[in-house]
């Protein structure tokens, strides 16, 4: 019998882990996928161009639903795919990381009878003012999969008393740095187009409403960077949340650094690759980092990848600007970098415990 497997994705991070674990559902003759855009990102740049560079199926559905606050967006996405669920009748519904995308496929799967897989399981920063974390342990308490990149987030949900349906398969975007750090090296013309040499830039990236919403964080991490420029060069991708801020506020002044647009996969991968380091807010990006042996500092308070700080690959800098300055300037890399997020092979693990569960699910309901 073919199973049918629901795939809720809206974001950036969420395309790249979709490629691994799409690819890998499509290698089974006994599987259907069908891809649902709620819409999440829609810039070009932070949504079809994934799709065509990792060769992502393109969706069965697109809702077409960004902008708006949480909630409003949050049920609008709710509406859109309570009835995608209801006329497809999927015998899965996967959900990847902890977007408001993420909550809303959760929440209309789980109130329809249909079994969850969340893929980024009991990933915690412990701070209930991030909407994400909110997402993440809503998600993991619905689902019937819980499916953990690492062993801190099989202790987390263990630590919950959430230990049926848990396993440890690694972290996909591992699989997909692995398979596609080689296309970039071929494909990816980033380095000639900024005039950047190898190991002698920063690469940074800013886009988390804690810090672009709060007009003290965002100088002062942008103070820190303009420092940074006159040191090293600084390049820096802008998300249009990030933009928006900065054309709608004060003038404010980036001096030397070099902003371009959202790059495409291939060229974020090639530019994380050779950077001499990554200054981030973004969870992907610090886990990409830590994959190619780039030193990274986080500007944020907490992070969910707690085993990149343990390993002293990441830095915690928070928004201000004196402690990012000093991390920067003492940055080094660590004799080790153990596999902790797997072997490169959690979209297959996957789709071996989305096939094996499916007789045992349909039993119990």
């Amino acid at each position: 019998m073919t199973l049918k497997v629901l795939t809720v994705v809206g974001a950036r991070p969420q395309f790249i882990k979709a490629a691994a674990v799409s690819h890998a559902l499509a290698q089974a003759d006994d599987v259907v996928e069908l891809l649902v855009h709620t819409g999440q990102h829609h810039d070009h740049n932070l949504s079809e161009v994934f799709f065509e560079e990792l060769s992502v199926p393109q969706p069965a559905y697109h809702l077409g639903i960004s902008g708006g606050t949480h909630g409003a967006m949050t049920g609008r996405m709710l509406e859109g795919l309570e009835s995608v669920i209801s006329d497809e009748k999927p015998d899965w519904v996967l959900v990847y990381g902890d977007t408001n995308s993420t909550i809303a496929g959760a929440l209309a799967a789980v109130k329809l009878h249909v079994p969850i897989a969340h893929v980024e399981a009991g990933l915690r920063s412990f701070n209930l003012r991030m909407p994400e974390e909110v997402n993440r342990i809503v998600t993991d308490q619905v689902s019937t999969l819980l499916l953990c990149p690492s062993s801190t987030a099989l202790r987390n949900l263990k630590s919950e008393g959430r230990t049926e349906g848990v396993h440890l398969v690694g972290d996909v975007m591992y699989d997909v740095a692995l398979a596609f750090a080689g296309v970039a090296e071929r494909q990816s013309r980033a380095l000639i187009a900024f005039s950047l040499e190898a190991g002698r830039y920063v690469l940074a990236t800013v886009h988390r409403a804690e810090n672009t919403d709060d007009q003290n964080r965002l100088h002062s991490i942008l103070s820190a960077l303009r420092d940074i420029a006159e040191e090293m060069p600084v390049i820096f991708p802008m998300h249009p949340r990030t933009r928006r801020v900065l054309e709608s506020g004060p003038h404010t002044s980036l001096g030397r650094i070099s902003v371009t647009e959202p790059l495409s996969f291939l060229d974020m991968l090639q530019l994380e690759k050779n950077a001499h380091s990554i200054l981030t807010d973004s969870g992907g990006v610090q886990k990409e980092a830590f994959f190619y042996g780039v030193p990274c500092i986080t500007m944020r308070d907490e992070t969910e990848w707690t085993e990149t700080v343990e390993l002293g690959w990441n830095h915690l800098a928070g928004a201000d600007s004196v402690r990012i300055l000093n991390a920067f300037r003492q940055l080094g890399k660590p004799d080790r970098r153990p596999d902790v997020y797997g072997d490169g092979q959690a979209a297959q693990q996957i789709v071996h415990l989305l096939r094996g569960s499916r007789d045992r699910v349909r039993r119990v309901a």
